[in-house]
């Protein structure tokens, strides 16, 4: 009896886990924006009981920060433009500089939106440099359902070797940048949307 107990609550607990296994969106109007997306994503990340340092939490602070009107951190520039769907936080200290950018696309049946957090773009010295929270994530928005969920990238695989990332501010394609061992740049491509999946 114990045995089946037991059982029953480790499949409740998964299943609970599993249906919590997506960010809901909160906005108001017809559509959600960057601000609206990014702030949901924040969030989530934030609730999450991992240990550990999350990028997603400086992004979460400059969000509060400007909502209150007060100054962003020194070093910090944080911009959010809600025309292009894009939003940048970019911390410089010295000769670190640690960019993480949020952008969406609309998907081409009109009833999604693909949302990235790209935070591949950290250099030091003019290098780039990878930690453990390096990383380029993709979710799926569903207009019906206001509900975000993790996918994986559409059309390619990120690229964890000597690689940065770049969201496009404006136009609709990744900028991805090859780089030697020493820092230099040896190559530069372009991954473009077509309204389902990227490709070269």
């Amino acid at each position: 009896m114990k045995k089946t107990i037991l059982l029953v609550a480790l499949l409740f607990a998964s299943l609970t886990a599993l249906a919590q296994d997506f960010i809901r969106v909160k906005y108001q109007g017809a559509k959600p924006s960057i601000t609206d997306l990014a702030w949901a994503y924040a969030n989530y990340m934030a609730n999450l009981e991992e240990t550990g340092d999350k990028p997603s939490n400086a992004i979460l602070h400059a969000m509060i920060q400007q909502r209150k009107g007060l100054p962003q951190e020194e070093g910090v520039t944080f911009i959010i433009d809600e025309k292009n769907g894009y939003l940048l936080y970019e911390r410089v200290d010295d000769s670190y500089v640690n960019r993480m950018e949020m952008c969406y696309w609309n998907e081409a049946d009109g009833r999604h939106k693909l949302f990235a957090f790209n935070n591949m773009a950290t250099f030091i010295d003019g290098r780039p440099a990878y930690t453990e929270t390096s990383d380029l994530q993709f979710l799926r928005y569903n207009n019906a359902t206001k509900k975000m969920v993790y996918c994986d990238p559409p059309g390619f695989e990120v690229d964890y070797n000597e690689t940065s990332y770049a969201l496009p501010r404006t136009g609709k394609h990744i900028v991805v940048t090859k780089w030697d061992k020493s820092g230099n740049k040896i190559q530069e491509t372009m991954l473009k949307w077509n309204g389902r999946r990227f490709s070269k």
